[in-house]
């Protein structure tokens, strides 16, 4: 807004036409007091300022406009009819005024001048503008990067107090922070600790990671002594603030002992489960003879029977332990060849329909394909699923059986019963060793390693597995794997 000074209505009157003809917004004041009064209350982008007026003059006007912090910077035009001698006009320039235009007006001149200083004002009020975001944003991001200094100071120091091997990184993966732990371990703060040479390269492994963005968690061994290396856990998580990556925080775990450990138990799973064998099968050998030999209507065939049931379940137990055993000693064989998998997934269906004749079994499907594999590790994974099947849904008898080849050329099964179904936050577990659902835990007998075999199967069969499940409406376990054709069937097979 433009203010007008002058002591003449009629000088206001013709200055504020043309003015608001071009569309300048304007104000009027008729004396120095109330233009004062206005500027201390309003904003103005220029002044228009008559000298000669009664009371104050326009020089005392804009000397005490020039006292004001909010108004000093207004832009001053001065307006004098009797004052044009060069000294009068000096005197306008050094009481704060911007320009001097003589009387009568030319409304020409007066509006060049006015479109000027009034792009002036507005360029102005731009870069203030700008000024005071710059300003704004400099003290968000300082505050930002003092809150950031203190969090990392407060992490480096749980990282010191802790026993394990810590560091951080930047986002782009480059070493910024090691506690006195690594010292121990690593040449130099910005190298990693020596590792074994046959593990996975670790400088190579962490680029990796950086690129994916993703956590990384392995298994290395790391040298403690010039010639002793013990394990350890790595892991490593991105930082993030909102959608940025901030740094990377990562740990070394000290595991040898629970490697040992777990290490013990698996050599006396494999030695108990080769010594309880034996008696088994002899055990097994004569109550089959008796059950033989003893008519149906014989009162101790029902228990002969019994025990029977009993003893595969030992059986199978057993069996599941030793692969297990053969699993984690990297023993497991698979004997690999072409087999009519419609007729090996007929096989494992009828024999569950045997042994739980009360259960009503739906196929759905047909995969009457060759599979180059292991068909009784195969065979394995369907009686799995469809036992587990029948274990898991004892209100609701029947269970669904799918098999089909997808247009990706793999072979898809799934194993669907309407039971106790599971949870959503034990499903990532389920295929886990020694995993099981605490809330049958109690219910449904088991050892909890029968899918992770499963899984193990699958995975040595380049395939993929998983479940999808619902409390109280059942569980659908599936698996895929690759049908191999062509070249790649000729490649397997060579």
């Amino acid at each position: 807004m433009i203010l007008i000074v002058d002591d003449k209505p009629e000088n206001i009157f013709s200055l504020k036409t043309i003015l608001e003809l071009h569309s300048f917004p304007t104000d009027t004041a008729l004396s120095g007091e109330e233009a004062l009064k206005k500027i201390l209350r309003q904003s103005y982008a220029l002044i228009i300022l008559d000298v000669q007026m009664p009371g104050m003059d326009g020089f005392e006007v804009a000397e005490a406009i020039g006292g004001y912090s909010k108004a000093r910077d207004i832009p001053i035009i001065f307006l004098s009819a009797a004052n044009t001698d060069k000294k009068f006009i000096t005197k306008g320039y050094t009481s704060g005024g911007s320009d001097y235009i003589t009387k009568p007006v030319d409304p020409d001149i007066l509006l060049l001048k006015v479109k000027t200083f009034y792009r002036l004002y507005e360029q102005n009020s731009e870069l203030n503008r700008i000024q005071a975001s710059l300003r704004s944003e400099i003290e968000f991001r300082k505050k930002v990067e003092d809150e950031l200094q203190e969090r990392a100071r407060e992490l480096h120091s749980i990282l010191e107090s802790i026993p394990q091997i810590a560091f951080t990184t930047r986002a782009d993966g480059k070493i910024e922070f090691v506690n006195e732990q690594w010292l121990r371990y690593a040449p130099s703060k910005q190298e990693f600790p020596y590792t074994h040479p046959d593990d996975p390269d670790l400088d190579r492994q962490w680029q990796k990671t950086v690129a994916s963005g993703h956590a990384l968690e392995m298994e290395v061994r790391v040298r403690t002594e010039p010639d002793e290396y013990r394990f350890h856990l790595l892991r490593a998580i991105p930082i993030h603030e909102g959608d940025t990556m901030l740094k990377w925080v990562g740990t070394f775990t000290d595991i040898e002992d629970q490697k040992q450990a777990v290490k013990k138990k698996d050599q006396f799973i494999s030695i108990a489960s080769h010594e309880l064998k034996t008696p088994l099968t002899t055990i097994k050998a004569y109550v089959q003879l008796l059950d033989r030999d003893i008519g149906e209507e014989d009162p101790t065939k029902l228990y002969v029977d019994r025990a029977l049931v009993q003893i595969r379940k030992l059986d199978n137990l057993i069996v599941d332990l030793l692969d297990l055993s053969k699993i984690e000693s990297g023993k497991l064989k698979f004997n690999k060849k072409l087999f009519e998998f419609e007729s090996t997934l007929s096989n494992a269906v009828e024999m569950i329909r045997q042994t739980y004749p009360e259960y009503r079994i739906v196929r759905m499907g047909k995969a009457d394909i060759q599979l180059y594999g292991d068909e009784t590790r195969i065979e394995q994974v369907i009686i799995n699923y469809l036992t587990n099947a029948v274990k898991y849904s004892p209100d609701n008898k029947e269970i669904h059986v799918e098999a089909a080849v997808r247009p990706d050329g793999r072979l898809f099964v799934l194993v669907r019963d309407f039971g106790i179904g599971i949870k959503k936050d034990h499903q990532s577990n389920i295929f886990s060793k020694f995993y099981r659902v605490e809330e049958t835990a109690n219910r449904f007998q088991g050892l909890g390693i029968g899918l992770y075999i499963c899984a193990e199967i699958i995975r040595r069969h380049e395939g993929e597995f998983g479940v999808e499940s619902e409390p109280g409406r059942g569980s659908a376990f599936y698996f895929s794997v690759p049908v191999l054709q062509g070249p790649a069937l000729q490649a397997a097979t060579a």
